[in-house]
């Protein structure tokens, strides 16, 4: 059952285009990411979605009765901001029974008890009378969270509501939001300029610039198998590799890389490779390393914990804006990667299938 459709929606500001023409369909009980860039649209499209903007054409439906000209307080969605937006003369209980006090869902009785159940479902069950500025950055959008649910909303919005929490905290209430989004089976949409965010937690991603929907897909198949250049290269991390096919290899500068995908592509197709981390290996000499291995040398080394990033450059491989970084990546256990200082020779390696090749 599908549980928003966006249609055709557009929305300018004066002669600058914020959206073009989007057109998205979630399913019942999806959770979708809108992840881009500062300035893409993806905050406009949200407050499209709950009625805070109008768009200039386009047609929002909501589990099929079509919403574009009411209200939000009609729209039946619940929102949570970046900014918590508690009420601070209230207590967490309070602001969470407010939205149903307001709209006369249930008695009083019923309002709290409804109340408590979602504060303990986010893990506030002892901090019910606790005041905003009692409450730590997490604590304080969990009430959020609880507030936006109390109102028992078709559909939940957050728009970039994990932004202002230091990293160990963010990490651990986005997970606490995806297990109550499947546990209510409640369709969500998630704004972030968060990468590891978006892919964490979504059932699907829509990657955006521009005012325009890139790619829209799972998790998986954005990382694996990006569109075009834009999102390959805002999606992880990886090396940019510009050059020409020549069979099954990119030629870049002096060196022939190896890649299923420039087989099924004319010689001499003007191409970027993308090659990510986790796939290449890396070798001591030649005589160990597979056939199509490249003499490249270490640049950098970014130390992560349990894992290290390894910087490196192509022996033979062009530089500049036109030959893109000339340069990868190699991801080996913090461990492995001790030996591997700036300036060692090596040879690196990956399979022929993974590299993802674009014509430029």
């Amino acid at each position: 059952m599908t549980g928003v459709t966006l249609t055709a929606i557009r929305k300018t500001y004066g002669t600058r285009t914020v959206l073009a023409d989007i057109n998205m369909q979630l399913d019942q009980g999806e959770l979708l990411c809108l992840l881009g860039p500062s300035g893409c649209g993806k905050t406009t499209l949200l407050r499209i979605l709950a009625g805070f903007e109008t768009p200039d054409s386009g047609q929002v439906v909501i589990n099929g009765q079509d919403v574009s000209s009411l209200p939000p307080n009609k729209r039946r969605m619940g929102m949570v901001f970046q900014a918590y937006s508690l009420f601070p003369n209230l207590t967490a209980l309070q602001n969470v029974r407010f939205g149903p006090r307001v709209r006369g869902l249930g008695t009083t009785s019923e309002q709290t008890k409804e109340a408590q159940r979602l504060l303990a479902m986010v893990g506030l069950a002892a901090h019910v009378d606790k005041f905003p500025h009692q409450l730590s950055g997490g604590q304080q959008q969990r009430v959020a969270l609880a507030r936006a649910l109390a109102v028992q909303p078709d559909i939940l919005l957050l728009d970039e509501p994990l932004s202002a929490l230091d990293a160990k905290v963010r990490v651990q209430l986005r997970s606490e939001i995806r297990r109550i989004q499947r546990e209510i089976g409640i369709t969500t949409v998630f704004v972030t300029h968060d990468q590891e965010e978006a892919l964490s937690i979504s059932d699907r991603v829509a990657v955006m610039n521009e005012g325009h929907v890139l790619q829209m897909a799972a998790p998986a198949a954005i990382y694996r198998q990006p569109a075009d250049a834009f999102v390959a290269r805002f999606i992880g991390a990886g090396g940019v590799l510009a050059g020409r096919t020549s069979g099954a290899t990119v030629r870049i500068g002096e060196i022939a890389l190896p890649s299923d995908a420039a087989a099924a592509m004319p010689s001499g197709t003007e191409v970027e490779m993308f090659l990510r981390p986790e796939h290449v290996s890396l070798h001591d000499a030649p005589e160990g390393a597979p056939a199509g291995s490249v003499a490249a040398e270490v640049v950098d080394l970014t130390f992560f914990g349990s894992l290290s990033r390894i910087k490196l450059g192509l022996t033979g491989a062009p530089t500049g804006d036109d030959a893109g970084s000339g340069e990868i990546w190699a991801d080996l256990s913090s461990a492995a990667a001790e030996r591997f200082v700036p300036g060692t020779k090596v040879w690196a390696s990956w399979p022929s299938g993974a590299p993802r090749v674009l014509a430029r």
